[in-house]
């Protein structure tokens, strides 16, 4: 079952990465050098993920924040180094996003991360997970900085966007699976967004706090969820066994 926690862990890591992103090719290193650290933190990462072939709340977050991090940059570069404008941008990843999806659902006839138990699922599923957070990045750039919604406007939209696949899921029976990635897509954006506002110069229309600071905070926070989950995971999967024991005692 998809948890409230699971969502803020989410959320929260989307702000984190956008800030440790900027962060890094802003205040640190440049663009490439970013990417460079951020590609191979996840390869790291990911290779832990595909070992251990099992859901473990710290590697599986591990992965997501990285994702964050490296998907943010993803999109940066088109814009920043290649001049891509975010319009297309963000239209280039939407077909990605939707060439994967395709070929998933085409592939594996369904799209639940509920079925995820083999590994060409698990691969079809991080790869999902990247083309949403560069999506992600570049839709909360388009509407901040093209649209001249700015950062706050902007958090405030999709945050109002997120609650459609969950009042339709809710009360006019949506597909639940089609609503986990309709709000999982809206969650990078969002709490891209709302780190931006956080992070950017009062020039920009934004508080002046610092991307280190934010992806600082951002990522003490997401450590404090994967904590939460840890243990909630722990208390129900001992009170799963406890449960079974008392059945077969009977």
């Amino acid at each position: 079952m998809i948890t409230a926690g699971f969502w803020v862990a989410k959320i929260v890591s989307t702000g984190m990465g956008e800030a440790i992103s900027d962060w890094l090719h802003l205040d640190i290193a440049s663009l490439v050098v970013g990417a460079a650290i951020g590609v191979v933190a996840f390869v790291v990462a990911i290779s832990l993920q595909f070992a251990v072939r099992h859901y473990i709340s710290w590697i599986y977050w591990l992965c997501v924040s990285v994702v964050a991090v490296v998907g943010t940059m993803g999109a940066d570069g088109m814009h920043l180094i290649l001049g891509v404008p975010y319009w297309a941008s963000s239209s280039f990843w939407l077909i990605v996003l939707a060439g994967i999806l395709f070929v998933w659902h085409r592939t594996e006839h369904t799209l639940s991360i509920h079925s995820i138990v083999t590994l060409r699922r698990e691969i079809f599923y991080w790869f999902t997970v990247i083309a949403t957070f560069d999506l992600g990045t570049a839709v909360g750039d388009l509407t901040a900085i093209t649209f001249h919604l700015g950062y706050l406007a902007s958090a405030i939209f999709f945050t109002a966007a997120i609650c459609i696949p969950l009042i339709a899921w809710r009360f006019l029976r949506m597909n639940p699976v089609f609503a986990f990635w309709f709000a999982y897509i809206l969650t990078r954006p969002m709490g891209a967004s709302f780190a931006d506002w956080l992070a950017w110069p009062r020039s920009a229309g934004a508080l002046g706090l610092g991307h280190g600071a934010v992806g600082s905070v951002g990522a003490a926070l997401v450590f404090l969820c994967v904590l939460y989950l840890t243990i909630r995971e722990r208390s129900a999967r001992d009170e799963h066994e406890t449960d079974l024991l008392e059945v077969a005692q009977k």
